[in-house]
């Protein structure tokens, strides 16, 4: 299974996936990570914050734009340079969330492919918006 090149891929190509996050997820991800951050995995620190209940960890909506990434567009093959984000809203556990990339740019000499990355959740509301840099597989 090989990605796109950069000469398949095209100015608004896009691609995304979905998934709603367990609470199982949310401590998987703390354990794989380390981040026992309260706010994630304890109910009663939780509920004195600001968003009054357990969130799930942010970084973990950039995971989900990684996996659009590196196995639809470009796809396998794909390196990642850079990422860039910001977290508009909180997840919570049991939100569906959608991460969708779209081309915005390409550089054919320099072999790099710029796409607007973001997440929505089930009530369509943004909540991590950004732009990452790749640079496709070369063409065999």
């Amino acid at each position: 299974m090989q990605g796109k090149n950069i000469n398949q891929i095209g100015i608004g190509d896009h691609a995304s996936f979905s998934k709603t996050v367990s609470e199982t997820d949310v401590y998987n991800f703390a354990g794989v990570t380390g981040d026992m951050n309260p706010v994630h995995i304890n109910q009663e620190y939780a509920l004195q914050t600001v968003f009054g209940k357990r969130i799930a960890h942010g970084i973990m909506a950039v995971g989900f734009i990684s996996n659009v990434l590196g196995t639809q567009l470009p796809g396998p093959g794909v390196i990642y340079i850079s990422q860039a984000v910001k977290f508009l809203k909180p997840i919570v556990i049991g939100d569906t969330i959608t991460a969708t990339v779209e081309v915005i740019q390409k550089d054919e000499k320099k072999n790099r492919v710029w796409l607007h990355t973001y997440c929505i959740n089930q009530k369509n509301e943004i909540v991590v918006d950004g732009e990452a840099i790749m640079m496709p597989r070369k063409e065999v």
